[in-house]
């Protein structure tokens, strides 16, 4: 039964779940982070479908070319949480002085004012760091197509050599700048009087040790283990440093903060053994967590896409509060097992529809059958935030976005319907 038969804020609500008790109703994500939101063609589509004002929809995170959701979409669905982020995004564009732009699709959109690309002779947008020319190219994204892929980001060099740890130092230890500071204190107390849940997304500034294209570094974790784990000290305390500048800031304004946002899994398993996972990387999540827990109220928050079914353990082990986006179609992630397993110490934030195959490809009543199998496996005795496995994509029908969220309607009420 819930534990609370008042009609809750959106704030008590997603607290409640996270400590696993059945709240009023399901809490319900869309846009409280950069893997938890909407494509802005499908936002687009969206609006436009419900009849609002016509106002082009933002493109906030150009990386994943994501819409900011606005109040009539948080109205409109019952979206309990918003996000805190820093200023400056991906490709260090910073989030201000939004002018007209046309999408490959033609959707027209709004990007921020340092957004400028140069078209190449294959008709790919080329995005500069910073959206300055003289600065080098960051992002790619193909003609007709509807992301930015990062420049050099994954090939296996076989020559490759780690720099000398000295050299990575100064990235590796960098702070939170002021300016960044002060904008996040400013948007988390601006946000406060709201009844939502607020969510601190500072990636640049909370994340483990890496170097490199992820082939390199899985080779080098497996040929320089003295390497990584010195790197990986470093960094570490690099981090909890960030995490008590931003507490200094934003302080107890903050619900839930996202200690990480680096994917694990693959379809079908993980990416490295998870021996090399208790090496190299539990003593990271173990002390930031055990940071955050000691010296905060805030709620803990990891992304981590793919099969990750034998690292969930040490994320328990670390304290973490809640996982996202529970890919429940790769392998050992099935729903049940999930729930059985780890339901009585892990929040699932997401997981609610697949977007693989569903969500895009499927009809609206396969939606709303999937929505509502999800809701029955992981919303029982709370511990469930509804979000979809990741962001909503660029062209799925606007009418499975709806039997979505009228599977949410119909079957997200707590007691939860058989």
């Amino acid at each position: 039964m819930p534990s609370d038969t008042r009609t809750m804020t959106s704030r008590e609500r997603v607290l409640a779940t996270i400590e696993h008790q059945e709240p009023d109703r399901l809490p319900v994500d869309l846009g409280g982070s950069i893997m938890t939101g909407i494509m802005a063609q499908a936002l687009a589509r969206l609006r436009q479908h419900l009849g609002g004002d016509h106002v082009p929809t933002k493109v906030y995170e150009m990386y994943q070319m994501l819409g900011q959701v606005d109040d009539d979409i948080i109205d409109r669905f019952g979206i309990d949480v918003l996000p805190v982020e820093p200023h400056t995004g991906m490709f260090e564009i910073r989030r201000e002085g939004y002018k007209p732009w046309q999408l490959f699709d033609g959707t027209e959109v709004l990007v921020p004012g340092q957004f400028e690309v140069e078209t190449d002779e294959q008709g790919r947008w080329l995005l500069h760091e910073g959206g300055d020319m003289s600065r080098p190219v960051a992002g790619v994204m193909p003609k007709d197509g509807y992301y930015f892929d990062g420049v050099a980001e994954q090939p296996l060099d076989l020559d490759y050599t780690p720099p000398p740890i000295d050299e990575l130092r100064p990235e590796y230890t960098r702070g939170v700048p002021t300016e960044e500071l002060e904008f996040m204190a400013a948007r988390a107390e601006a946000l406060r009087p709201t009844d939502k849940a607020l969510m601190l997304a500072a990636y640049n500034y909370c994340s483990p040790a890496g170097s490199g294209s992820i082939p390199n570094w899985l080779c080098v974790m497996m040929t320089e283990p003295d390497y990584v784990s010195e790197l990986s000290a470093i960094r570490t305390e690099a981090v909890l440093r960030n995490l008590q500048d931003l507490y200094r800031a934003v302080g107890d304004n903050i619900d839930i903060v996202i200690i990480d946002s680096s994917d694990y899994g693959t379809q079908r398993a993980e990416i490295f053994s998870p021996d090399l996972f208790e090496q190299f990387y539990f003593p990271y999540y173990n002390a930031v967590i055990g940071w955050v827990h000691e010296h905060t109220p805030w709620k803990t928050w990891k992304h981590c896409c793919g099969s990750i079914p034998r690292l969930l353990p040490y994320f328990v082990e670390s304290g973490l509060d809640c996982i996202n986006p529970v890919q429940c179609s790769a392998c050992g992630m099935e729903p049940e097992v999930l729930k059985e397993k780890f339901g009585d110490h892990l929040t699932f934030w997401g997981g609610g529809v697949d977007t693989q195959k569903t969500l895009p490809f499927g009809t609206p009543d396969e939606v709303y059958d999937e929505v509502a199998e999800r809701i029955r496996v992981l919303g029982a005795g709370g511990g469930f935030v509804f979000n979809t496995v990741h962001n909503v994509q660029a062209r799925v029908p606007v009418e499975n976005v709806l039997a979505m969220y009228e599977t949410v309607r119909d079957y997200g009420g707590y007691p939860l319907r058989a």
